[in-house]
């Protein structure tokens, strides 16, 4: 006699873990997405093959060696590096699910929804309104001068300015000191409603109480924007992000939430780079 045998269920698959390598059409948190991005000067090949992700409403840092690619990187995400002659990207890179690389894509455009601030604050030798004002204008996203004056407003507000220029529109955005005009930077960049926030060694040039309020803007700003930040401090890399990128050579080494890429690098060479090793 045959024994009697019972078919057991097969056990459920567990749900797949997020990913960071994931793209935006898998994950609504998913803002920008670099897919084996490579950046050529000439003959000098600066980026190799980067794969990563820059999330909504977090703030990412990217860290590593002077020279290793931070910066070239970065530039990748609003075709910034379509300005220098030799330079070649390939790869993929998008904006929620569009390819940035398009021939659809208006550049203009693009760099309006990925705004910029760089290393040295640049303000326009406009008046502190001017500045502001100058992307709503072009762009023409205000109406009329009741329209441009709330942007305006809004836009220093949202940069930790207004209260102390309120009263002084008009004197030149370059009178103000360092910091302040780093803010008025920000200011200009959010003016035109970006998705993005770019910044590049943001507070090398300030002294320590300038950088520290540009720290908590940014804290402040990420609850809106998407914001990417290179950054030559690993200290302040640590205090203003949730996902840090370490680069080295041109290659992204190790890329993951900041505290765990700090405390535990999966990487010996981002354990070499954090702990003082070299750098």
């Amino acid at each position: 006699m045959t024994a009697e045998t019972t078919k057991q269920p097969t056990p459920a698959a567990p749900a797949p873990a997020p990913s960071d390598l994931s793209t935006a059409a898998d994950r609504p948190d998913v803002k920008m997405s670099a897919r084996d991005v490579h950046v050529h000067y000439g003959d000098t090949h600066a980026i190799k093959g980067v794969t990563m992700n820059v999330n909504a409403r977090e703030v990412t840092a990217l860290i590593g060696p002077s020279g290793c690619g931070k910066s070239t990187f970065l530039r990748c995400f609003n075709r910034m590096n379509d300005t220098v002659a030799s330079a070649r990207v390939d790869g993929e890179i998008l904006l929620d699910t569009q390819d940035i690389h398009a021939p659809e894509i208006d550049v203009v455009q693009l760099r309006a929804r990925v705004g910029m601030v760089f290393q040295k604050p640049n303000p326009f030798p406009k008046s502190i309104y001017d500045n502001v004002a100058y992307g709503p204008r072009i762009h023409g996203l205000v109406r009329n001068r009741a329209d441009l004056d709330e942007v305006v407003e809004t836009s220093l507000q949202k940069a930790g300015l207004w209260d102390e220029v309120s009263d002084r529109l008009e004197v030149p955005g370059t009178s103000l000191s360092g910091g302040q005009q780093q803010r008025l930077c920000i200011a200009r960049a959010i003016a035109v409603n970006p998705e993005v926030i770019l910044m590049d060694e943001p507070c090398s040039a300030l002294d320590p109480i300038a950088t520290a309020r540009i720290e908590e803007l940014i804290e402040d700003l990420r609850q809106r924007y998407a914001i990417v930040v290179v950054t030559h401090s690993m200290q302040q890399a640590a205090r203003i992000s949730q996902r840090t990128a370490f680069f080295h050579l041109g290659h992204l080494v190790e890329y993951g939430e900041t505290g765990a890429l700090f405390t535990s690098p999966q990487q010996e060479k981002t354990k070499d780079y954090i702990t003082g090793r070299y750098g």
